[in-house]
């Protein structure tokens, strides 16, 4: 698993050998960032169940500016300091300024736990739930969603949320967002597919 574009293209990302970290294949996050384009640069990052921070770094490698990235399992939170570290070590080898990042130990399932303030001034959220979630408490994840609509910026045509999930699940937009496109790199039910939704701008 590496990051795939940007200034630090290539460099290899810890992955805890225990956690249910299921993390974004490579190909589909390279999908999702061709998508954005130019939305990442000076770009700031909220990255929800992060995991190994793969879509946070990656986003920074592409010229983001800030990355928070959140999770509750401490293994996880452990590798994404390891691969700031790597990636801000690449990035300052090729004479870019290094960017900022903020770590986060919380269960995202009670937003109440995170500040709207970090949430808020985000422009791309990524939002990578465990998939046991879908099954059983998708309902959950739809509270997450409408918490990010009440908090985040409206006053931008630039803020997405980047929202994944398998397959055989397809989520509708949430009110206050409409659908960019649905990426999946492979067929059947158990693949990931990553839905980008456009936040509407308020009336």
């Amino acid at each position: 698993m590496r990051i795939t574009g940007g200034v630090a293209r290539g460099i290899a990302l810890v992955i805890p050998a225990r956690g249910e970290i299921r993390p974004t294949t490579d190909a589909v996050r390279e999908a999702v960032f061709s998508s954005l384009g130019d939305l990442v640069v000076g770009a700031r990052v909220f990255d929800a169940f992060a995991g190994t921070g793969a879509y946070a770094l990656e986003a920074l490698s592409r010229g983001a500016e800030f990355a928070c990235l959140a999770d509750k399992n401490p293994r996880a939170c452990e590798a994404q300091r390891k691969n700031f570290a790597s990636v801000v070590k690449s990035i300052l080898s090729r004479g870019k300024p290094a960017p900022t990042a903020k770590f986060l130990n919380l269960d995202l399932l009670k937003p109440q736990s995170v500040a709207t303030t970090t949430v808020a001034r985000a422009n791309l959220i990524f939002c990578d739930p465990p998939w046991i979630l879908w099954s059983g408490q998708s309902e959950k994840i739809s509270k997450l969603v409408e918490w990010f609509t009440t908090v985040v910026a409206t006053n931008t045509e630039s803020t997405r949320l980047i929202l994944e999930s398998p397959a055989a699940t397809v989520p509708p937009p949430p009110a206050g967002w409409e659908l960019v496109s649905r990426i999946f790199k492979r067929k059947g039910n158990d693949s990931p597919m990553a839905t980008i939704l456009k936040r509407l701008p308020a009336t």
